[in-house]
């Protein structure tokens, strides 16, 4: 390994161990079927959790549970039912189509078929549903399934830039591969919910609280503030 890698990836298990210092280790533990996921995380884009959750229950309700009523249902009910996480418009569509495949394929609403999958092809067959990038794919893989795949939210965008673990610009895609070549993969759930809780409460975006931050020493953005301007809302 490059000394420049060594040296990063060094840093990383440092911000890995000084963030569960700070915020202790989360425990893995589904809270919904991997297929749940997926459509609450459809809906969850450009909104916020409580907003993403509410439109997930409301639908859920709605239909009683019948994800066969859902596929089939006019699909204004549909954007009715969602109509608090915004883009009602694209995620009602988004929402029956991934339905149509399921039942289509697997004649069923499971995604447990992803547990005989090896990471790469289970990540490339969820990005196949509409709407669904890494992020999304991520997200399902590692919090419905333990898969050890890294998402990588706008917090966890915005502290892995200001850290310098990735350039300012870097997107989504090419930070999610930093962490992923740096860390061991039992690290993933871990590091993910803590750097979005750093990126929630101290790190935040137009209002960073860095005379409170456990990572002072490990921070780019920090040496070099006033360099950094942010535009992203709290």
């Amino acid at each position: 390994m490059a000394e420049g890698n060594r040296q990063l990836a060094s840093k990383a298990r440092k911000i890995y161990h000084d963030l569960l210092d700070e915020y202790g280790e989360p425990q893995w533990k589904p809270s919904r079927s991997g297929f749940e996921q997926l459509i609450q995380t459809i809906l969850s884009a450009n909104t916020n959790d409580r907003n993403s959750g509410k439109a997930f229950q409301t639908l859920k309700e709605r239909f009683a549970g019948d994800w066969d009523a859902v596929r089939t249902a006019p699909l204004e009910e549909i954007k009715d039912a969602i109509r608090v996480a915004g883009m009602y418009n694209q995620k009602a569509p988004h929402i029956v189509e991934t339905l149509e495949i399921l039942f289509r394929e697997e004649g069923s609403y499971s995604l447990d078929h992803l547990r005989n999958m090896d990471l790469a092809a289970a990540q490339t067959y969820l990005q196949r549903f509409p709407g669904v990038g890494h992020k999304t794919a991520s997200i399902v893989l590692l919090f419905s399934y333990g898969m050890a795949a890294f998402p990588v939210d706008t917090h966890v965008q915005r502290v892995t830039q200001r850290l310098g673990m990735s350039g300012r610009r870097a997107s989504a895609e090419k930070i999610k591969a930093v962490w992923e070549g740096l860390l061991p993969e039992e690290t993933f759930f871990c590091l993910h919910v803590n750097l979005i809780r750093h990126g929630r409460t101290v790190c935040r975006a137009r209002t960073p609280r860095c005379s409170h931050c456990v990572l002072h020493d490990e921070c780019d953005y920090n040496a070099r503030l006033g360099e950094w301007k942010s535009t992203e809302p709290d």
